[in-house]
């Protein structure tokens, strides 16, 4: 099955205590399933902004981390 990659990809891992998130490690798959078939077969503006999605979240959690705690030590 198409999962198998993924939840041994997963499995691995987690027994070398590497953290790893199995929604980034399905859509990988899933695009590359695509891409291994046909590259016409994946949406690669999707792809993009998945990919964009990717790299803007981390940043923008920290900064709403930031905000959020200097606003508790102004309110505590």
């Amino acid at each position: 099955m198409w999962h198998d990659g993924p939840a041994s990809g997963g499995v691995l891992a987690t027994y070398f205590g590497i953290p790893v998130s199995t929604t980034h490690t399905i859509t990988g798959a899933i695009v590359g399933v695509g891409a291994a078939r046909k590259t016409a077969a994946v949406r690669w503006n999707i792809a993009s902004d998945v990919v964009l999605a990717w790299i803007v979240t981390l940043p923008a959690a920290a900064l709403f981390g930031a905000a959020f705690y200097e606003v508790y030590k102004v309110l505590s």
